[in-house]
């Protein structure tokens, strides 16, 4: 692998649903997107309308955990909050800040 494309983090091409929360002086927006790739610090997600660099959001993404025999049919809830760090035509990088909550759903909350 060339040097360019060595990352600090591991990356992973997964398409996770995710609600992308915008707060401008008191409105706030929401959309929702699939990531094309995401990491520990951050995600890519698709969108033809990518936010501006600098944005700061709020981000809950949906795991699932079905893989695991133990927890199988379950779902958790990853609230994370971040910045748009780079758009191009295919959609936007956010960068992940370091807080954030990881939580258990049931199948009523989905």
């Amino acid at each position: 692998m060339p040097d360019n494309e060595r990352r600090a983090i591991e990356r992973f091409s997964l398409e996770l649903p995710g609600q992308i929360s915008i707060s401008d002086k008191g409105n706030e927006e929401s959309i929702n997107l699939l990531t094309k790739d995401i990491c520990a610090g951050g995600a890519f997600f698709h969108t033809e309308q990518p936010l501006p660099i600098g944005t700061s959001v709020r981000i809950d993404l949906v795991l699932s955990l079905e893989k695991l025999k133990k927890l199988e049919g379950r779902k958790a809830l990853i609230k994370v909050s971040g910045q748009v760090i780079r758009s191009d035509t295919q959609g936007m990088a956010i960068c992940f800040n370091k807080d954030y909550q990881l939580t258990p759903l049931h199948e009523e909350d989905y």
